[in-house]
């Protein structure tokens, strides 16, 4: 059986200020190599950033690095009277 060579690359970003959603992805392929970065913007303020990379030999691996400082989120709360 014929098998292709698997080859792809995608990113992708999300910028919503109402909900504060912040993401973005950017990954490739060719073969077995697969090579991507991700981050996030997490609701304590820092934001989360991993590199991965992964192969038929050794799996998948990450490297995860959290940048800025963590805040304690205090809710918003309605107060009718």
């Amino acid at each position: 059986m014929l098998q292709g060579h698997p080859k792809y690359e995608f990113a992708y970003q999300v910028t919503d200020p109402h909900t504060h959603d912040i993401k973005s992805q950017h990954e490739t392929r060719d073969g077995h190599l697969v090579h991507g970065e991700y981050s996030l913007h997490q609701p304590d303020g820092r934001v989360r950033t991993v590199k991965y990379h992964a192969d038929h030999k050794t799996g998948f691996n990450a490297d995860v690095h959290y940048s800025g400082h963590a805040q304690h989120i205090v809710p918003e709360h309605s107060h009718h009277h």
